[in-house]
């Protein structure tokens, strides 16, 4: 279906020499997994009578499952802004910039799941909000406040480069959650899981310091 878009379960039987029942059946998971999805064949000039054929298409879950290019064009993307901004310290002001101006965008959402939410309910609110943006995060208690723990890391490959993905994300965290945070772990630094501490004594501030904005390294 790569190769040659949407297709019927006959073209495909004869390009994979199985029988169209075969097909069906791999079909079928197919379609409960998300991969594929069933849709009438076009037609161009006059219809036959009967029904229309079905073909089936991937979906963008089964496309994704191909090798994509985002990591590169997303990196692309930033090196270009830097070298435009005239390169070294104002190159790296520029990327910061666009990854504030990401974050503030993305933080909306957050900020209303947490205005819903009570005080002490805040940052498993917060936790529940990445998730549904692909961050599998959870929230967990610690001895002297709580751990914002995020599993999973959409932009890691990106990051990894461009710490400023990182910092920007820190500081909105600590905007949203009205308090000093610290970052002790990020997977774009090789850690399995990307940590953000917050203390019990919530004392309001505007952005998190520099010296904790990016992995602790301690």
């Amino acid at each position: 279906m790569l190769d040659h878009g949407p297709s019927t379960a006959a073209d495909l039987a004869v390009r994979l020499e199985l029988t169209q029942a075969a097909v069906r059946r791999h079909l079928d998971t197919l379609v409960a997994e998300g991969v594929v999805e069933p849709r009438e064949k076009r037609v161009y000039g006059a219809r036959g009578r009967g029904r229309p054929a079905k073909v089936f298409a991937l979906t963008d879950c089964g496309r994704d499952a191909f090798d994509q290019a985002y990591d590169q064009l997303a990196g692309d993307a930033l090196r270009w802004i830097a070298q435009a901004a005239g390169g070294g310290e104002m190159g790296e002001a520029a990327v910061a910039a666009f990854a504030r101006a990401r974050m503030a965008a993305q933080a909306e959402g957050y900020r209303k799941a947490l205005e819903a939410a009570a005080p002490e309910s805040r940052t498993e609110a917060l936790a529940r909000a990445l998730t549904a943006d692909g961050y599998a995060a959870t929230a967990r208690s610690a001895p002297v406040g709580e751990q914002l723990c995020q599993h999973h890391c959409p932009v890691a490959h990106v990051a990894e480069q461009f710490p400023q993905l990182c910092e920007a994300e820190t500081e909105v965290f600590s905007r949203l959650l009205g308090t000093h945070v610290q970052r002790l772990a990020t997977i774009a630094h090789g850690d399995g899981v990307c940590t953000t501490f917050i203390p019990k004594s919530k004392t309001k501030t505007t952005t998190a310091s520099a010296s904790t904005a990016g992995r602790n390294p301690a």
